[in-house]
């Protein structure tokens, strides 16, 4: 695979809310996990737990082989269909009501990269699920769990990678072979990247709230790799500053932090945009949805709107035809107890498909998620929501404000649905809660499901009166 496959590969973006700068106290990570492709197919699963095992994970993608733990938690996944170029677990929550959400594809400059290369058979995407969710305890248990496997086996590309539970957030950095740093999201902030090197400032004196590699420091001294004179900024010293970054990267940053604080006037082509913000409001679960499906919305440079061609095509949006998976990563306060966590997620094009709230807390999902084949059907929901994505768009005049209703009523609905499953999980004993969320999440992929085909018969009908080849005679003929 060349580096520039590889970028189109994993070209992601992701947002990261603190439990304070969440409208319900909630902490959130994100992600939109981006292919070279416009059709991959995904499934949604629940990996049981293990105990007592002894097995060798290696793989098919780049050859990479590690002793598993004997024990490992239950955790929910969505890996590809076709696992041959490994698992791609890519995002879940485990038994521990842990999140992680990998990767976010990074590119690092050739100076640091002259003096720590990537280990070709080292950590890649395909395995960073696999190898880290079910073995970990916190948001920053995943930090450290990761960065001693990064320590022993190195990796061959740089990602950066979000952990969540109830209480942190943390964003993890890997850049070259060996070379990371991780920085806790404040509780009152949000934090968004896109394939550049995002973190910036790491305060060596605060364990807690940052994590390093060790030697980093020295790493960077020894090589003179430090551009700053008077600041060590993790950006600066190790990340890329092009003019792909600015068409490709930078701008979906400034569209979503001018979302969040559009009284800050800033350049979409800037090198300094922060990293971490904190929003003029508080950040509701539909606002980070709203960001994952923009397209530069209500600017000239939206593909879909009425700018020029040039502005059309002058920067690259935040949601894709070739978007695999849009998943938000919901971890509610410990009040919600074993409902606590919630993942949404998004087949198709997140612009015109709906996010759909699943509770992790499970031991099964629904089989139009589980069961997903290489080719098109409608019972499976992959297809059903790359369907729906392909006929909106091919009439977007036509049928975009139906898909926008369509997707605002089932918003609601979801709240609706989660309020009455936490009234009634307060009312039952624990055991019985992974079974009764279960039949839960079974009842929320019918409703989506239905409604989805619903609408797609409507506009097929609609739609075949839009055809050109029609035609009426004159009568005066």
């Amino acid at each position: 695979m060349t580096e520039t496959e590889r970028i189109e590969l994993s070209a992601c973006t992701s947002i990261m809310v603190g439990k304070k700068a969440s409208l319900d106290g909630a902490t959130y990570i994100s992600r939109n996990e981006d292919r070279v492709v416009a059709i991959h197919p995904k499934r949604f699963c629940v990996q049981p737990a293990v105990s007592g095992r002894q097995a060798t994970y290696t793989s098919p993608y780049n050859g990479l082989t590690v002793p598993l733990p004997a024990s490992g938690y239950r955790y929910t996944a969505t890996p590809n269909v076709d696992t041959s170029a490994g698992p791609n677990e890519e995002d879940g929550f485990n038994e521990k009501n842990v999140g992680e959400s990998a990767t976010e594809s990074v590119y690092a400059n050739e100076r640091v990269l002259a003096y720590d290369p990537y280990v070709k058979n080292g950590l890649a995407e395909d395995s960073l699920t696999t190898l880290v969710l079910p073995f970990i305890d916190s948001a920053r248990d995943g930090v450290r769990y990761l960065g001693d496997l990064v320590a022993k086996y190195g990796s061959a590309e740089g990602n950066g990678i979000q952990f969540n539970d109830a209480t942190e957030v943390w964003y993890m950095e890997i850049v070259t072979g060996h070379q990371w740093v991780a920085v806790r999201i404040p509780d009152n902030c949000y934090a968004v990247a896109a394939n550049q090197i995002a973190i910036q400032d790491i305060d060596f004196n605060d364990p807690k709230n940052y994590m390093w590699a060790a030697g980093i420091q020295q790493f960077v001294t020894t090589n003179q790799l430090n551009p700053d004179a008077n600041r060590w900024n993790f950006r600066h010293i190790f990340g890329t500053d092009t003019e792909k970054d600015h068409h490709y990267n930078t701008p979906r940053v400034w569209f979503a932090q001018r979302y969040l604080n559009p009284e800050i006037q800033q350049d979409p082509e800037s090198a300094e945009l922060p990293f971490i913000r904190k929003a003029n409001r508080k950040i509701a679960v539909e606002d980070i949805q709203y960001i994952l499906k923009s397209h530069y919305n209500e600017t000239q440079y939206d593909p879909l709107g009425h700018g020029s061609e040039h502005d059309k095509k002058t920067y690259r949006a935040i949601a894709l035809s070739r978007t695999a998976n849009s998943h938000i990563l919901q971890m509610r306060a410990a009040n919600k107890g074993a409902a606590a966590g919630v993942q949404w997620l998004g087949y198709g094009v997140p612009s015109f498909c709906p996010h759909v709230p699943f509770f992790t807390n499970v031991t099964d999902t629904d089989a139009s998620y589980r069961e997903v084949t290489p080719n098109l059907t409608l019972t499976s929901a992959y297809w059903l929501y790359e369907t729906l994505a392909m006929i909106v768009e091919a009439h977007y005049a036509e049928f975009i404000q139906a898909d926008l209703d369509y997707q605002k009523e089932l918003a609601a609905w979801a709240r609706q649905k989660i309020a009455a499953v936490d009234a009634q999980v307060a009312t039952l004993p624990a055991e019985q809660v992974p079974a009764y969320l279960t039949a839960q999440n079974h009842a929320i992929a019918s409703h989506y499901n239905a409604a989805t085909k619903k609408l797609l018969a409507t506009l097929v009908m609609q739609g075949a009166e839009l055809s050109q080849l029609t035609f009426k005679m004159d009568p005066n003929l």
